[in-house]
């Protein structure tokens, strides 16, 4: 699924949707984790699972420099990025690791509009930055590995 984060017109907004967008990711990773059979692809996620939350301790620091609330929970995506994770377990590893990719392409998407905001200010830009390589990581480690599987 598409996302549309990132075309938001106020970085406020932004802020907020990036932080319910790694809520949901981390939700992901969560289930991924537990659902993986093989324990060495279970802990690469795990430390991919922590530059989400990382990720999320700089956004809620950005909401609160804003002086707007931080969301608390993911939403109804979040439905969707767990429920295609249990779905690939049917199929195995393999399968898991490419539902995965698909969350990643989301939030890879999201990072690379917000490093073009036009109200991001330079320390958020290279924030934003940051979390689109670590996003981008992600993504191919995932892809790469599911292929060679």
């Amino acid at each position: 699924m598409a996302t549309t984060v990132g075309k938001e017109r106020e970085i406020e907004t932004l802020v907020q949707d990036l932080i319910t967008l790694e809520r949901d990711a981390i939700a992901a990773y969560d289930s991924t984790i537990e659902k993986l059979s093989d324990s060495a692809l279970s802990s690469q996620i795990a430390q991919f699972r922590q530059d989400h939350l990382q990720h999320l301790d700089v956004l809620n620091e950005m909401a609160a420099e804003l002086g707007i609330p931080a969301p608390t929970e993911g939403d109804a995506k979040q439905m969707l990025t767990t429920g295609k994770i249990a779905l690939a377990q049917l199929m195995g590893d393999k399968t898991i690791l490419k539902a995965m990719k698909t969350n990643e392409d989301d939030t890879v998407t999201a990072y690379s509009r917000a490093v073009n905001h036009p109200e991001a200010v330079e320390k958020s830009r290279a924030f934003f930055s940051k979390a689109l390589a670590d996003e981008e990581r992600h993504r191919a480690w995932m892809e790469q590995t599911a292929t060679a599987l």
